[in-house]
């Protein structure tokens, strides 16, 4: 095993325990500072590439990611908590009447490796009002 191959391990053990989205400075410090930030920018983009990592820019133009956990299902999907951030892999047949639907009445192919259903999570949710 090459010495950039044991890298890549060390940041993808990190990213499988990540739960919520980070920034590439989290995993440096998760790292402790073990690897080095250009390769972990240059894994995270070809993780992007490679449909295992979403990235967004916010409203402060800080860039996070999110790992998603890699599944060759095609029914499964990923639910975020707009509040603590965590995401969390569903495998579910329900969601395939969405996919058929939308691509039915709306002409449109979805890329299922990525869908991400935005809300709140059972412990953000006490005390908020649901539609």
């Amino acid at each position: 095993m090459s010495y950039n191959t044991k890298q890549k391990d060390l940041i993808l053990d990190v990213l499988k325990k990540k739960n919520k989205e980070f920034t590439i400075k989290d995993i440096y410090d998760d790292l402790d500072k073990k690897v080095g930030l250009t390769t972990i920018y240059r894994f995270i983009e070809k993780l992007e590439k490679d449909n295992l990592v979403t990235k967004e820019i916010n409203e402060d133009n800080i860039t996070y990611y999110q790992y998603l956990e890699k599944c060759d299902e095609d029914n499964h999907f990923y639910l975020k908590c707009e509040k603590c951030k965590m995401v969390k892999h569903i495998d579910c047949d329900c969601i395939n009447e969405l996919y058929d639907h939308i691509k039915s009445e709306h002409k449109f192919k979805l890329n299922k490796e990525k869908i991400i259903i935005n809300g709140l999570c059972s412990k953000c949710q006490k005390g908020v009002k649901l539609c």
